[in-house]
């Protein structure tokens, strides 16, 4: 890019030299769109903090209007479990609890073999009974690595209470956000 521009620049400086033009406006014209828009930063560069993290149980909080956002909580929990490398729990009391449901296993067979996954390497799931009630399920109708809670929401601050560190993921992922407003910038 910055070869470009200096291409660029010394065309216009050696057209205008040639036509006995002022180099200097050709210098602030360019200097102030193409050069600076790669380089603009009036309040610095971020800093990076990548300290170590003591260990840290969490507790998740979903409720997911669509069971495909599992597949945006399996990153969290995956990158979550890296950094606080405690116990990690997730309590489901949503419309995704549907994909926890055996019936529905071919149709969330990728996303359920994500969440077994999850709690084959330690991670608790646990269902709110009135949620799973008022979606019409039973116990029963659920896989084997859910255990089934009386309530969601006490079973979150009972967790807290124990010292479980509180997450709320919202299920939006961020993978190529930046392309959406810079597009010219993704490789292809």
């Amino acid at each position: 890019m910055k070869k470009i521009v200096l291409l660029i620049m010394v065309f216009i400086n050696f057209a205008a030299f040639q036509f006995g033009g002022n180099t200097f406006a050709a210098d602030k014209v360019i200097n102030s769109s193409v050069v600076q828009s790669a380089t603009f930063a009036p309040y610095g560069t971020a800093k990076v903090d990548m300290h170590e993290s003591p260990k840290i149980d969490v507790i998740f909080d979903v409720n997911y209007e669509n069971p495909n956002s599992l597949n945006v909580l399996y990153a969290f929990v995956k990158n979550t479990q890296k950094i606080t490398k405690g116990k990690v729990i997730v309590v489901t009391h949503g419309p995704e609890l549907r994909a926890f449901a055996i019936e529905n296993y071919e149709k969330y067979q990728g996303i359920i073999q994500k969440m077994a996954e999850l709690a084959q390497a330690g991670v608790e799931f646990k269902m709110c009974n009135n949620a799973m009630l008022a979606a019409g399920f039973k116990a029963e109708d659920m896989h084997g690595f859910i255990t089934v809670v009386s309530a969601g929401f006490p079973e979150l601050v009972y967790w807290q209470s124990k010292g479980y560190q509180y997450i709320n993921p919202l299920p939006l992922p961020v993978r190529d956000v930046r392309y959406l407003d810079q597009p010219q910038l993704k490789k292809k």
